[in-house]
């Protein structure tokens, strides 16, 4: 059971692991579920499904439509779902405009990668999400009202967009990100950032 999470969840939450060969690589273990075009506003991408564990909500992959060559560095954002600023233009966060630059960025290359991670309010949820929401009415920032709730600062787990990104054969990347903890999450499973957007 994760912190925060009601006693008698449904759900048995497994960490993520990133297995290793004896040779010292990484063995991907993410396999996409399923594909289709997706034209957006944004532009036109493949879009792939990966297993997030919960039914129905996977994580998502927009892919450019340009292929990406071996030893390629395209640019790639990990964005975390955010239903208030993604889906109705909440005002208390820049996740939506965000979400919709980096895909613009990637449509303007050509190739480029955006990984939508289940991932909703940092890791907490959308249900704790609203908590945290009515504690910073309060006067509490977003830590604070996270740390109020009984969670860490920062839930997410980067480990998963990395298998993703292993994947598709992405070894290095141009994040389009201002958050350390993302470089630090994604180095750590062996991708190379070669800059920073």
């Amino acid at each position: 059971m994760r912190k925060g999470e009601p006693a008698g969840s449904p759900f048995l939450f497994v960490p993520w692991a990133v297995p290793w060969t004896q040779e010292g690589k990484y063995l991907c273990v993410m396999k996409p579920m399923a594909k289709a075009q997706l034209p957006t506003e944004s532009g036109s991408f493949e879009v792939r499904a990966y297993d997030s564990g919960f039914r129905d909500f996977p994580h998502l992959v927009m892919l450019s439509k340009a292929e990406l060559k071996a030893g390629e560095a395209p640019l790639v954002r990990i964005h975390s779902e955010c239903w208030t600023g993604d889906v109705v233009g909440s005002l208390k966060c820049d996740c939506g405009p965000q979400l919709h630059t980096a895909m613009e960025l990637v449509e303007k290359e050509g190739k480029g990668v955006v990984v939508y991670m289940n991932h909703e309010g940092r890791g907490i949820g959308l249900l704790n999400k609203l908590k945290a929401y009515k504690l910073q009415e309060e006067g509490l920032d977003t830590v604070e009202a996270n740390l109020k709730l009984g969670f860490d600062m920062d839930q997410r787990d980067y480990g998963v967009g990395a298998q993703i990104l292993r994947d598709l054969g992405i070894q290095k990347i141009r994040l389009i990100s201002n958050n350390p903890k993302k470089r630090v999450g994604l180095i750590g499973y062996g991708l190379e950032i070669v800059d920073n957007i």
